[in-house]
């Protein structure tokens, strides 16, 4: 039997004392609280065999193996080196600290201690995101390529939030760290890492009602390494009582792939009355009714998360490092809000940050295929040297075409090549059929259901990588007809 200690016994703390209710392998054993009527309550609430006032106190308790640290958390550096010191196992309730610096301290502390470390977000262990993040690895929404979360919340429904705990919060947020798109928002920056990886980027503009309260706010990001996208929006409706057994508010969550999506419609509350999750595959929608979508359920699934990864049955989540990924997303919203612009999460490490991103933003922007044209400049590039070997190329085509990426496409593509630096016009044949592309030259398919016209040097820079088809086709570089929709495997099929 694993004795766990609290260290903070506010509100939330209700909701962590479920995950120790009835276990067989865990049991609420300490709990500490500086305030004497709060720590009386609670051991009467939970029957815990110690209470203590200091939280070093419970930390000298030999009997404490593990402990979760649910004090505000501009705390929670200083209790959780002090608990790794004292060899306890540690759950630090999200977000793990106020600075990266802070965050990088407490790292440094958890690779040095054999015990099991864990930043702890409920929402990675709440059953809806759980099947959600299931259903996307099974391929069923097919690749990943945008979120939408809303959050909606209220200062009517819920349950009753004792005063000393919008103090803690005002105070914190006065740090200028929000309390929706910071402390809750740890939430949904954690969700966002969850099922579409790594952060790059973040845009954020963030408003406020009453000079407290940050919202209404919208956050973009994007994924690092890839096309991922998300959107997150924050509203705060104050004449909306929201239906809720714990705070007044809910989320929805809109998950999009290459052939499905999955919504999520349910968080905190219960405003939507619809299925806990539903995902449409491309043919048909089915509805989750039988997910568990009690709020209270990512909470014990966080902490026998816990008690498994200190009995080695599990991997902690989120870990220390991964604790700090979703932190420095956090930091990054706040940091664009303030900062009025696009900022990189690499830009949060670099030791001058403004000319990391300055770089960045100009390295990048010759690339955006939407900024401004000035005539009278040689903006589309010289691109007839590459003409003499488009037809080479063009016949190579069926070396790099892709199968897999193919999948099912079938379709009869007629290319021109317009002739240009002494290279004359070329015809080429595209089959693709049953996972095959054949190239015939010198000639037009009969019956195409695609038809390009392209100069033969953009179309070598093009199979080079020297160009970006979606660009040349911006630019009028590229001239279609026929059936479009039929070119949109084209660029994964010939990786181009």
């Amino acid at each position: 039997m694993i004795n766990v200690g609290f260290i903070g016994c506010g509100r939330i703390a209700d909701l962590h004392a479920l995950a120790y209710r009835n276990s067989p392998e865990a049991r609420l054993y300490a709990i500490c609280d500086p305030d004497p009527e709060t720590r009386m309550r609670r051991q009467a609430e939970w029957g815990p065999e110690k209470a203590y006032a200091d939280y070093r106190t419970l930390l000298d308790d030999p009997r404490v193996d593990a402990v979760e640290i649910l004090c505000p958390y501009d705390q929670h550096e200083p209790v959780f080196l002090a608990a790794v010191q004292a060899g306890k196992h540690v759950a630090c309730q999200k977000p793990m600290t106020t600075t990266l610096a802070s965050a990088d301290r407490m790292v440094a502390a958890s690779k040095q201690t054999k015990k099991v470390t864990k930043i702890t977000e409920i929402y990675l262990q709440y059953p809806p995101i759980v099947l959600a993040k299931r259903l996307l690895e099974e391929g069923s929404i097919g690749d990943p390529m945008g979120l939408r979360i809303n959050c909606i919340s209220s200062p009517k429904g819920g349950w009753h939030v004792p005063a000393r705990t919008y103090e803690q919060q005002v105070r914190i947020a006065s740090l200028g760290l929000g309390l929706e798109t910071f402390d809750h928002g740890h939430h949904e920056w954690a969700t966002a890492w969850h099922l579409l990886g790594d952060v790059e980027r973040v845009s954020a503009w963030i408003d406020t009602l009453n000079g407290i309260v940050d919202c209404p706010a919208t956050v973009m990001w994007k994924g690092r390494g890839n096309k991922r996208y998300g959107v997150c929006d924050f509203l705060f409706c104050p004449d909306l009582e929201i239906p809720s057994k714990y705070y007044s508010n809910d989320e929805m969550y809109q998950l999009i792939g290459s052939k499905g999506l999955i919504l999520v419609n349910r968080g905190t509350g219960d405003l939507f009355d619809r299925p806990p999750v539903s995902l449409f595959d491309g043919a048909k929608w089915t509805h989750f009714e039988d997910v568990q979508g009690d709020w209270a359920q990512g909470f014990i699934g966080a902490g026998r998360n816990f008690i498994a990864a200190i009995q080695g049955r599990e991997q902690p989540l989120l870990t220390m490092e991964q604790g700090r990924e979703v932190l420095r997303f956090a930091m990054a919203v706040t940091l664009s809000a303030r900062k009025r612009r696009e900022v990189f999460l690499d830009e949060l490490d670099h030791p001058m940050p403004w000319w990391y991103a300055w770089r960045r933003r100009r390295r990048e922007r010759r690339d955006c295929v939407v900024r401004t044209q000035t005539r009278g400049r040689r903006l589309f590039g010289d691109y007839a040297k590459y003409a003499p070997q488009a037809r080479e190329l063009t016949l190579r085509l069926p070396e790099r075409f892709d199968a897999t990426a193919a999948g099912e496409w079938e379709c009869v593509i007629a290319l021109t090549l317009t002739g240009e630096n002494g290279v004359g016009d070329g015809q080429f044949g595209l089959t693709v059929r049953q996972g095959r592309l054949d190239v015939m030259a010198d000639a037009l398919p009969e019956n195409s259901d695609l038809s390009l016209t392209v100069p033969a040097g953009v179309w070598a820079a093009i199979l080079l990588g020297k160009k970006r088809i979606e660009t040349a086709l911006m630019q009028g570089m590229i001239r279609y007809s026929g059936q479009v929709e039929k070119a949109l495997p084209l660029r994964s099929a010939f990786r181009i």
